[in-house]
């Protein structure tokens, strides 16, 4: 299997360089299937409905989240309705929306797993213990986590915890693409930070000026993300074997247009 996974999908513009390149890239890459990061995909503060469906549209085949995942207060309602997207498990139990998800594509069962860091993040309940919660249950011959979280000893930590244990563990959040990126010694595939898709001229996504103002200032500063211009599109390619669930390769995809 060839697994497409794109890093933090950042407003308008980075939903555009998506629907532009996913296309282009299937041909190129030849992949079976495609997961996004959408924390920040509607207007760089989680995701809306409307946007959920665009995604999909796109090519996108299954969401992960984050930390933003409850700034559109809408997605609080309406959140198992939308099937194809995950929350991060390590949630309190209670919280709407589902810990895991599992798509099947030429008869390969690949379960996507979404878990928050905890250092210089919000408290949650642990990582580590909800993974290992949820492997004790999951039945999928791939199995991809998604870790959003701020520090990269957390999610290097999370990555050899569950060396061997899952296909691939993937670091979101910070919008900047690292280049860690190997297969870890028991075949689990790697890497600190898959990047963003979004503008070029700007801090992580977002308005140069605000970000700024805030560093100089100390002062509030609402960011909005940078909705022109050129875009960036980073992801990572993954070739995992279907019938053992170890990885082959970890590939970086990168993009300007």
């Amino acid at each position: 299997m060839k697994i497409l996974f794109i890093g933090d999908i950042i407003g308008k513009l980075g939903r555009a360089v998506c629907r532009e390149l996913i296309p282009q890239l299937k041909t190129e890459l030849g992949f079976d299937l495609v997961i996004a990061n959408g924390e920040n995909s509607a207007h760089g503060y989680s995701i809306t409905e409307a946007v959920y469906q665009e995604l999909l549209r796109a090519g996108i085949e299954a969401i992960s989240m984050g930390n933003h995942i409850w700034d559109k207060k809408e997605l609080i309602k309406n959140i198992d309705h939308l099937p194809l997207m995950v929350k991060p498990a390590n949630y309190p139990p209670g919280t709407p929306g589902q810990d895991h998800l599992i798509i099947e594509r030429n008869n390969v069962k690949t379960a996507l797993i979404n878990l928050a860091g905890r250092t210089f993040m919000s408290a949650l309940d642990c990582p580590f213990r909800k993974a290992d919660e949820l492997l004790s249950c999951i039945k999928a011959d791939i199995i991809i986590v998604d870790i959003h979280a701020e520090a990269t000893s957390e999610k290097n930590a999370i990555g050899c915890y569950l060396d061997g244990r899952v296909s691939a563990v993937l670091g979101t959040h910070t919008h900047v693409m690292t280049a860690d990126e190997r297969v870890l010694p028991q075949g689990t595939a790697y890497i600190t930070d898959i990047g963003m898709c979004g503008a070029v001229d700007s801090i992580i996504g977002m308005n140069k000026e605000q970000i700024l103002k805030r560093f100089l200032t100390a002062l509030p500063e609402k960011f909005q993300p940078v909705e022109k211009g050129a875009g960036i599109f980073n992801a990572v390619l993954l070739e995992i074997d279907n019938k053992t669930g170890q990885a082959h390769n970890i590939i970086r995809v990168q993009r300007t247009i």
